[in-house]
C-alpha cells in the first residue's frame, strides 16, 4: 500500500510538471489547481457540507487533508462545529470560538481525476480572460502584477498611454499570453489590446456574455479612441443600444476602466463597404474602393472631415 501511495505521489507531481511545461503555466498555479481538485474529491467522499482544505507539497507530493471546525457550546452544524468535549481530543486548550484543524485520512490520490485537475488549472489562467491583481512593482516602465500565487507583467507597449499606475493599486487586465522564458513561465497581461475592451463589454453587457450580441470587430488607439462592430442574433434587441446602456451607463463603465478612451459602437454589416461607411461615422464617405486581392480599402472623404 505504501508503494502505491508513493507511486501516486510521484504520478501527481509528474502530472503537475507536465501540465506546467505543456501549457507554460507557473507550477505554483498548477499545484493550487490540484489542491482544488483534491478538495472537490474529498468533499465528494466526506460530504460536501464539510469545510475541507488540502495542501500538496510541490516537491515530494505529500498530501495533507483536514477539515476546519469551530468550537461552540451547542453544536448545530455537525459538519462544521464541535463542542468542547470533542474539541479537547483535537486540541488540549481549545476554547469556544476557536477554529481548529481536524485531520482527515488522505484519500487515494489515484482516484483524483487528472483531467479534472487540468480543467481547474485552465480555469485559473486562460488566455483572453480578464484577471485582477495588485501592482507589485514598476520596473523600467513594465508593471509587475501580483495575481495571488503567480505574477504577471504588463509590458510598456501593452499599457494605456499616460495612465499612472502605482504600487499597491488594484488593476484589471486581460491575459495575453502564457509563455516559457529562461527564468520560468511568464504570464503576459495587457490593458491596451482590443481583447481587453471586448471582455470589459462582456462583463457590462449581459447580452454579450449570453451570446445574443456578438462583437464582430474591435479596434483601439489606446487611451485615445476605439471602435467596436456589433451584431444581434435577436431581431428584437438593438445591439448598439444594449452596449450603450441606459443613459450610456454600460459604455461609460468601460470608458472609465480604459481611462476615458472614446468608444464608438457601430452596427456590423456583412457587406464590407457598408460596414466601412458605418465605421467612419460621423464622417460622410464619398467613395469606397475595395481591392480584395491586396486586402486594401480606399476611402474618400471631404477634406474637412479627415480627422
Amino acid at each position: 500500500m505504501a508503494n502505491a501511495i508513493s507511486a501516486n505521489k510521484a504520478e501527481l507531481i509528474a502530472i503537475a510538471n507536465s501540465v506546467a511545461s505543456e501549457k507554460m503555466i507557473d507550477k505554483a498555479i498548477v499545484i493550487e489547481a490540484m489542491e482544488d481538485a483534491i478538495q472537490r474529491a474529498a468533499r465528494a467522499r466526506y460530504g460536501a457540507e464539510n469545510d475541507i482544505r488540502a495542501k500538496l507539497d510541490p516537491d515530494s507530493g505529500d498530501l495533507r487533508l483536514w477539515r476546519v471546525v469551530e468550537v461552540v457550546e451547542v453544536v448545530e452544524d455537525y459538519f462544521k462545529q464541535v463542542d468542547l468535549k470533542q474539541a479537547a481530543k483535537l486540541k488540549k486548550d481549545a476554547v469556544v470560538g476557536d477554529f481548529i484543524v481536524d485531520p482527515l485520512p488522505a484519500i487515494d490520490l489515484g482516484r483524483i481525476d487528472a483531467q479534472s485537475a487540468k480543467q481547474v488549472i485552465f480555469q485559473k489562467v486562460r488566455v483572453g480572460e480578464i484577471i485582477t491583481g495588485v501592482v507589485k512593482s514598476v520596473e523600467f516602465g513594465h508593471v509587475v502584477v501580483n495575481l495571488g500565487r503567480a505574477e504577471g507583467v504588463i509590458r510598456r507597449d501593452q499599457q494605456i498611454p499616460r495612465e499612472v499606475v502605482r504600487v499597491g493599486d488594484r488593476i484589471r487586465s486581460v491575459v495575453l499570453n502564457v509563455r516559457r522564458e529562461n527564468r520560468g513561465p511568464q504570464i503576459f497581461l495587457s490593458r491596451a489590446h482590443p481583447e481587453f475592451m471586448k471582455k470589459l463589454f462582456a462583463q457590462e453587457v449581459p447580452e454579450i456574455y449570453d451570446g445574443v450580441i456578438t462583437i464582430m470587430a474591435a479596434a483601439r488607439d489606446p487611451g485615445s479612441r476605439a471602435k467596436i462592430g456589433v451584431i444581434s442574433r435577436d431581431s428584437s434587441i438593438d445591439p448598439v443600444g444594449a452596449c450603450v446602456g441606459m443613459k450610456g451607463s454600460r459604455v461609460q463603465a468601460v470608458v472609465q476602466e480604459m481611462q476615458g478612451e472614446k468608444i464608438d459602437i457601430i452596427p456590423w454589416s456583412e457587406d464590407t463597404a457598408t460596414f466601412v461607411v458605418n465605421a467612419l461615422q460621423p464622417a460622410q464617405v464619398a467613395r469606397v474602393v475595395i481591392d480584395e486581392e491586396e486586402e486594401r480599402i480606399e476611402v474618400v472623404v471631404p477634406d474637412d472631415q479627415l480627422s
